[in-house]
């Protein structure tokens, strides 16, 4: 009897073993992504896993080594990549307790609206058509969203960024630029936000145009000119005379203020500029040929640096 009683103990240990190394093992041969909604069990997960050949045996197999073995916390939604190999056990606890796939798609600061589209239009892991998008109504960052999302939903996402980023921004403004609404200040921080790319500029920019405006004295941006013409995106050439001549609602050459509109979407810190410029007497910059540019409170100072700029083009070749 004791020999049967041992034999019988032997037995059941080795069941157990076979079961826990069964629950360790299993895993398809490649990675393999899986979704996973909301509300989702490992009941009604498991036959999709089955067919992925991701789980050890068969559901009904699985399921009770993981009542048996695994955790009862539930399954998380999202989708997760599964790596080759996965036994049983690790996926439970990927499913219950990893970290979904993170996925982004970024609005860089100055990214005007057709770029976003195309953006948007590009990206195999999202649906639908991309909407019009009004050109200074995303705020640029980085979003995340899930695969299959409607490319509608993540455009909304950006917008009511910038929305609540002007609600938040608005009352504490200074006084210090002619500027009457939110719309206006978004007008302004996008040419500013194209004007210049070292941030530490954005204020005394800013400053300079709200000098202008407040005298009354036209912008004479360069990016308001190349708007119509490229919708933002880079020009990559010298702008043409005809350009500069050209009559339309966004050439601060031609027209007194603000243009019509936005010439791109300006990030966070060039709004900020807009409702806190710089305390400056400058009304003019030139490009200094490190990046930067440098300031003018007069008309014969900004010709003195333009004809220095000049000289510096000229010996790199430029000109």
């Amino acid at each position: 009897m004791r020999k049967l009683a041992a034999a019988a103990a032997a037995l059941a240990v080795a069941a157990l073993l076979g079961i826990y190394l069964l629950w360790l093992g299993g895993g398809a041969s490649a990675p393999t992504t899986i979704m996973v909604e909301e509300g989702a069990t490992l009941t009604s997960l498991c036959p999709g896993l089955e067919r992925k050949y991701l789980v050890p045996g068969n559901c009904t197999t699985y399921r009770a080594m993981a009542r048996l073995l695994g955790s009862p916390d539930p399954i998380q939604a999202g989708e997760f990549e599964v790596p080759a190999g996965t036994g049983g056990a690790a996926l439970l606890e990927l499913l219950q307790h990893g970290r979904p796939v993170q996925r982004l798609i970024t609005v860089t600061e100055g990214m005007p609206a057709i770029s976003v589209a195309e953006k948007l239009a590009a990206n195999p892991y999202l649906t639908g058509a991309t909407p019009p998008i009004g050109e200074g109504s995303l705020l640029p960052d980085s979003y995340g969203y899930e695969r299959a999302e409607a490319r509608s939903a993540v455009v909304r996402r950006m917008q009511t960024a910038m929305t609540r980023t002007l609600e938040q921004l608005w009352p504490e403004r200074s006084t210090d630029c002619p500027i009457v609404t939110k719309e206006q200040a978004v007008i302004l921080a996008s040419i500013v936000e194209k004007e210049t790319g070292k941030p530490a500029e954005r204020p005394t920019i800013a400053g300079v145009y709200c000098n202008r405006l407040r005298i009354g004295m036209k912008l004479d941006a360069d990016p308001t000119v190349i708007y119509p013409v490229t919708k933002g995106k880079p020009l990559g050439r010298r702008i043409l005379k005809s350009e500069l001549n050209a009559k339309n609602g966004y050439n601060t050459y031609r027209i007194e203020g603000l243009p019509q509109g936005p010439i791109a979407n300006p990030g966070r810190a060039s709004i900020e500029a807009v409702l806190h410029p710089a305390p400056t007497k400058a009304l003019y910059f030139v490009a200094d040929g490190t990046g930067g540019h440098v300031f003018a409170a007069t008309l014969a100072e900004q010709q003195a640096n333009v004809a220095k700029w000049f000289a510096l083009r000229k010996a790199r070749g430029q000109m």
